[in-house]
């Protein structure tokens, strides 16, 4: 029944019908998860959580459990999207997102979350996924190297960070 489902799901993920799929699932979600930060306890004991451990546990938040959830989320949301790169690749390979790791920390940093937790937003994120995408679009229409395309990203997200503890410290 689930290998049913998960099949289903990954068809749907990889036609196109007017509107693709992904740009849905990620509207949703997107949707979804800016509620919950916003607006549900949960999501504000999240950034207790990322601000500071200490505190957090001592206002009476269940780290181990909470940190739990959020793990849990997160592997879920891992496995949706390494369903919708198959999708979208036709294809699977253990290797399919490697390298991918320095853009999705580099979108977080753009995005304004900062290197020292408990800051960020879910629209950030996204906004900083675009500027990585585009950048990494144009980089490739240009014909930049890739070795120098890691280190032009490389060089983002370190102006990110250092912009971010910069703004931090004047405070």
């Amino acid at each position: 029944m689930v290998a049913a489902i998960v099949l289903f799901f990954g068809y749907m993920l990889a036609s196109y019908r007017g509107l693709p799929n992904v740009l849905v699932v990620m509207a949703l979600l997107i949707a979804l998860f800016v509620f919950i930060t916003k607006r549900m306890t949960f999501g504000r004991r999240i950034y207790a959580l990322g601000g500071n451990l200490k505190a957090a546990a001592l206002s009476g938040i269940k780290t181990e459990r909470l940190t739990f959830y959020v793990f849990a989320i997160m592997g879920a949301l891992a496995a949706l999207a390494g369903m919708i790169y198959a999708a979208r690749l036709n294809s699977a390979t253990p290797k399919a997102g490697q390298g991918l790791e320095l853009d999705v920390i580099a979108s977080v940093f753009i995005g304004g979350a900062s290197a020292l937790g408990g800051v960020g937003a879910v629209a950030g994120a996204v906004i900083g996924a675009f500027i990585m995408g585009v950048m990494n679009n144009g980089m490739s229409i240009m014909g930049v190297n890739i070795d120098w395309q890691q280190m032009i990203k490389g060089i983002v997200l370190l102006a990110a960070v250092f912009f971010d503890l910069y703004n931090k410290n004047k405070a």
